[in-house]
């Protein structure tokens, strides 16, 4: 007969307040949630980049009015097959102010460019470039944009008589793109985006062969693995 008024007396006594969150709470909270990126765009990381283009449509040379000359293509078009093994070296952490946040990766590079379409067969070039990585909290789809730039050899067809070829076997390039990177984990990530790619030899075949130049941009894919321990 007793467990009536207790029952009551239990029912009716005041509910503690609940103490606010602890700040150990809110870390916990914070942890479960983690922005990963920070495991794949460090300081002092190294990747091995294997890149591969397909660049058919031939335009001006897009420096043209610094230099002076005619802003036209050549009706001697081109067809480069980039193929492109790089060293990366991430050089900073992720900073920076909103869209801009992200971080550097230096890249020195060794190509062998097919040329399937125009007189020539074959570059070889070294390059080196630089790219910034717009890195956002938690997104896997990173955009970015570079540019690279280096030397190499052609086997030049313009010495041949070949009109609209290039007129000497040293040769220059530029490359510029922009595109996206997809992490599948802090280790392994794919790529892919539009380059920009001129070959030249710098005016230094003139006044006996002119200095034509090939002008294309194109798709580019490429794979990217980390080299060492991770962070």
């Amino acid at each position: 007969m007793l467990c009536l008024p207790v029952l009551l007396l239990i029912h009716t006594l005041p509910v503690p307040a609940q103490s606010p969150a602890s700040p150990s709470d809110a870390l916990f909270q914070k942890s479960i949630n983690p922005d990963f990126n920070r495991q794949i765009y460090y300081r002092n990381k190294i990747e091995l980049s294997l890149e591969n283009g397909w660049l058919p449509n031939n335009i001006p040379f897009v420096f043209d009015f610094l230099v002076h000359s005619p802003y036209t293509t050549w009706p001697l078009h081109y067809t480069l097959v980039p193929n492109i093994a790089s060293i990366r070296w991430q050089v900073d952490n992720i900073n920076g102010p909103g869209p801009l946040r992200g971080n550097t990766d230096l890249t020195f590079s060794g190509s062998y460019t097919a040329i399937p379409r125009g007189p020539e067969t074959r570059y070889f070039a070294f390059d080196f470039g630089i790219r910034r990585n717009l890195v956002q909290p938690r997104w896997r789809i990173v955009p970015y944009f570079e540019a690279r730039g280096g030397a190499g050899n052609i086997n030049a067809k313009g010495p041949d008589g070949v009109l609209y070829a290039q007129g000497q076997d040293l040769t220059f390039t530029l490359m510029m793109g922009s595109g996206a990177r997809y992490n599948f984990n802090p280790k392994y990530s794919i790529a892919a985006g539009m380059t920009y790619m001129h070959v030249s030899n710098f005016y230094l075949s003139e006044p006996r062969y002119e200095d034509f130049g090939i002008n294309v941009y194109g798709p580019i894919v490429g794979i990217n693995m980390r080299l060492g321990k991770p962070r």
